[in-house]
């Protein structure tokens, strides 16, 4: 049975000291047992946020993005093993600010969802439209693409250790949510994508997030979607008052 999931991305926000107080505040909360929590933090602090969560079942960590590399000359980056040195088992991998910003392909998305499982760790495979496909009806064509080109080539048991988390981008730090009907289409037009390829049982036991603009005040709605097991959220993760709420709306 796929599980409920309440995933912060930090991004580029907080303090070694904020960050910290938010993590032991999130990890005494009493989680649900069909709840998951996952904590996105920014690098630096990956190691502290282990630490203070390591006992807490309920609560995992992420890295916000990894090299596929396992080594090298790649100043500045962070290799997956790393990451698995200190504890960490999740990454956010394909995220829109990656592709849009930092100009991540489909390709290097492929190599690195690749490496992550390769390494035995579980990548959030996030996907998602900008407005002007939205506005011209195409983004189930753009995201069956991602699809294909970056994780369709996973074989079956490959497949099931992947969360996908699914991004309206055009909803990403901008206000504006999909309505909890939209996120249905599209997130059963993405379990019937990978029903087609696989087959039902998996389709169903994969976790789908909803990434765009998660609150307090929409996140009880947009869960209790047939197809919506969650949200990977954004800004409303970087402090209790708005994430605890979330973490309790399933």
């Amino acid at each position: 049975m796929r599980r409920n999931i309440a995933a912060g991305n930090w991004k580029m926000n907080l303090t070694l000291k904020s960050a910290n107080e938010l993590a032991v505040s999130i990890n005494n909360l009493e989680i649900n047992d069909n709840v998951d929590v996952i904590l996105g933090a920014p690098s630096v602090f990956l190691a502290n946020i282990v630490e203070l969560t390591k006992d807490n079942k309920r609560v995992n960590v992420a890295a916000q993005n990894c090299h596929q590399a396992e080594k090298g000359a790649f100043t500045g980056e962070i290799s997956i093993p790393m990451l698995a040195s200190i504890g960490v088992n999740q990454v956010i991998v394909g995220h829109s600010e990656r592709r849009e910003i930092f100009n991540e392909s489909d390709q290097d998305i492929k190599e690195k969802v690749d490496a992550l499982l390769l390494n035995n760790m579980t990548p959030i495979f996030c996907c998602g439209e900008p407005l002007m496909i939205r506005e011209a009806s195409g983004q189930n064509d753009y995201v069956k693409k991602q699809f294909e080109n970056s994780i369709f080539h996973l074989g079956e048991n490959e497949i099931q250790k992947l969360i996908i988390a699914y991004e309206p981008i055009w909803a990403i730090g901008t206000g504006k949510t999909a309505s909890p009907e939209q996120a249905q289409d599209m997130h059963a037009f993405l379990r019937q994508l990978i029903s087609d390829k696989y087959n039902h049982d998996i389709a169903e036991n994969i976790s789908i997030l909803y990434g765009g603009s998660v609150k307090p005040a929409n996140a009880k709605e947009l869960f209790s979607q047939d197809d919506v097991d969650g949200g990977l959220v954004g800004g409303a993760s970087l402090s209790l008052e708005n994430f605890g709420p979330i973490i309790e709306a399933f």
